[in-house]
Formats: C-alpha cells, sequence, structure tokens
C-alpha cells in the first residue's frame, strides 16, 4: 500500500516537472488544459479506486483490533473489579475471624489452664500419699531400728549384769547343772 502511494506521489512529481519544462505553451492552449484537467481526473479516480479498495479492509481491521482490545481490557477490568470486592469482602470480614480466632484460643487456653490446674492437684495428692507411705515406712524401719537397739542394750546391760554377777563358783554349777539335764534326756 505504501508503495502504491509513493509511486503515485512521483508519478505527480514527475508529470509537474514535465510540464514545467515544456514551458507555458501547452497550458495555454484549450486542448492542453484538458489533457491536464482528464489527466486529473484519471490519477483522483485512481487515487480514489486505490483508496477505497485497500484501506477499508486495514482500516476494518485496525478497528477490530481496537473492538477486540477494548473488550478485552473490559473483561480484565469486570475481573479485577470482581477480585477488588472480593478481597475487601474478605478485608471486612478478616476482623471477626481474628476475633473468632482470639475467642477460641481463649477458651483452649482456660480449658488448658484448667487441665494444668487439675493434673497439678492430683500430683500433689499422690506426693501427698507418696510421702505419707514414705513416712510411716521411715517410722516402721525407726522403730524396728529402736527395737533392735533396744534388744541389743538390753542384752549388753544383761551381759555385763550376769558379768559382774557371775563368779567361778557359779558358772561351774550352772554347767553342771546343765550337763545334768542333757543327761536325762534320750540322744
Amino acid at each position: 500500500m505504501r508503495t502504491m502511494l509513493t509511486a503515485i506521489v512521483l508519478l505527480l512529481i514527475t508529470v509537474a516537472a514535465h510540464a514545467a519544462e515544456e514551458g507555458g505553451s501547452a497550458a495555454e492552449q484549450p486542448v492542453g488544459t484538458a489533457f491536464k484537467w482528464i489527466h486529473f481526473l484519471i490519477l483522483a479516480g485512481l487515487a480514489y479506486w486505490l483508496f477505497t479498495k485497500y484501506l477499508p479492509p486495514k482500516f476494518r481491521r485496525n478497528a477490530d483490533e481496537i473492538s477486540a482490545a477494548i473488550s478485552k481490557a473490559t473483561a480484565a477490568k469486570a475481573e479485577a473489579e470482581e477480585k477488588l470486592l472480593e478481597a475487601a469482602a474478605k478485608l471486612a470480614s478478616l476482623e471477626s475471624e481474628i476475633a473468632k480466632f482470639r475467642a477460641v484460643a481463649q477458651r483452649e487456653a482456660g480449658a488448658e489452664i484448667e487441665r494444668l490446674r487439675i493434673a497439678t492437684k492430683n500430683d500433689v495428692e499422690k506426693i501427698g500419699v507418696a510421702a505419707k507411705g514414705e513416712i510411716e515406712a521411715a517410722e516402721r524401719a525407726a522403730r524396728v531400728e529402736l527395737k533392735a537397739l533396744a534388744a541389743k542394750l538390753a542384752v549388753d546391760g544383761a551381759e555385763s549384769l550376769v558379768a559382774r554377777q557371775m563368779t567361778p563358783s557359779m558358772q561351774e554349777a550352772l554347767i553342771n547343772q546343765f550337763v545334768q539335764s542333757l543327761q536325762g534326756r534320750p540322744n
């Protein structure tokens, strides 16, 4: 299309240059003027025909491309506005969701605190029972140890008493008495 327009413009320039070289004699004649008008009408008709044949489809394509771009842009704008509305709705509901999360977290924290309190109370009771059992066991062990100590002291005291009171003649009498008790028994 551009080459065609360039060729027409060059043709017009060439015709104008050729007419200028010939001088004014041909232009002054009525036949020359008629040929100039005929030549102008042919060129104008040719230009009109070229413009009506090739430019409308090009303009139509450009218009279609622009229309398609406008419809795409409109669709994109509508989609963006829809997303904006969704985001605004989510943002509006965000505060209520945060409040719900806080309430749930507080309930769960309260339940956890109560569970820990009960577990601690149970542990304290178990420790108390275990400590009471250990105290009783230690008390029994101390009583047994005390009885053993008392028995040992009693034996030691009796031994020292017997040792002080025992004389050699008394020892001999006890041994003889023991031997006689053995003789009276059967094997």
